[in-house]
């Protein structure tokens, strides 16, 4: 499998995401905004925020102070629904003000390159009006692509058209989400994965089949996470603040993970009890 730092998806419709993301999840102020120019200095050309983690405009202000023109850096937001049903006309002001965040290049027609819907609230007829309004956006050309975050597949089937481009789900090997990535693969909607690195949970980052891995390939348990991420044909999304552990998480290109050992890797999958973080994939 030939991977590189230059790997990309390509997505529904068309467009194209590079394959691995530089998340800012609970990323603040200036730590975030060294952060991502750390990522873009190390190559990272995809960055992942939302409206929910308040650095919309941290990252965009960042883009702005690196020497790589806004065109080659994949944006991504997400807009956080209510629950409680709203009009896709209230939906779609609220996202338009991402735009004015994330996108500060001063240019004549800014862009988002991918607005998710970060979770399935509001029900059937919550989703519907929040799906369209991303639509609207989208047919007018400042949101290229659109998707959804910590969907189940009841809440994909029930979507009107047209399908997302991306699943964002919790995704690593001890929480697989088999029937949603299943779905997703069967409808050609890309998967993205975040907390790949199970926000280094000690006692997981101890499992012996990690700690084997780590030591047969001469890499570090992250590195081997985001491998098998990126072997599964995901786009993960590991976030650090940290300078090295940015680089490192990028450094994970020369070496494969053998089938065998990916097989033992998903062998440690939990199902739903495996998830470390907020899950909603199930609401109702």
């Amino acid at each position: 499998m030939s991977l590189s730092l230059e790997s990309s998806i390509k997505l529904a419709s068309g467009h194209s995401i590079p394959q691995l993301g530089y998340g800012v999840y609970q990323a603040r102020s200036k730590e975030c905004e060294d952060g991502v120019k750390e990522a873009i200095k190390a190559g990272y050309r995809h960055v992942d925020s939302a409206q929910a983690y308040h650095n919309e405009d941290i990252v965009g202000r960042a883009v702005l102070q690196t020497d790589i023109p806004r065109t080659s850096i994949f944006l991504t937001t997400k807009y956080m629904p209510s629950h409680n049903v709203h009009p896709s006309s209230s939906v779609y002001e609220i996202i338009k003000n991402s735009l004015k965040k994330i996108d500060r290049t001063g240019s004549d027609q800014p862009y988002i390159d991918l607005m998710l819907i970060h979770a399935p609230f509001g029900g059937e007829e919550g989703r519907k009006n929040n799906w369209e309004a991303l639509v609207k956006a989208q047919k007018e050309g400042w949101i290229r692509d659109i998707g959804v975050s910590n969907f189940g597949v009841p809440h994909l089937k029930a979507l009107p058209s047209p399908k997302p481009s991306i699943n964002q789900i919790e995704l690593h090997p001890f929480c697989q989400q088999r029937e949603i990535v299943k779905y997703c693969e069967e409808n050609g909607i890309a998967v993205q994965a975040y907390s790949p690195l199970i926000r280094a949970d000690k006692n997981r980052y101890e499992n012996p089949v990690l700690v084997g891995l780590a030591k047969k390939y001469e890499k570090e348990v992250a590195q081997i996470l985001i491998r098998w991420s990126l072997q599964k044909g995901y786009i993960p999304l590991p976030k650090s603040v940290t300078p090295s552990r940015i680089r490192s998480n990028a450094d994970v290109y020369d070496f494969e993970l053998s089938s065998e050992d990916m097989n033992a890797l998903d062998g440690l999958d939990e199902g739903a009890k495996g998830a470390c973080t907020w899950n909603p994939v199930d609401q109702a």
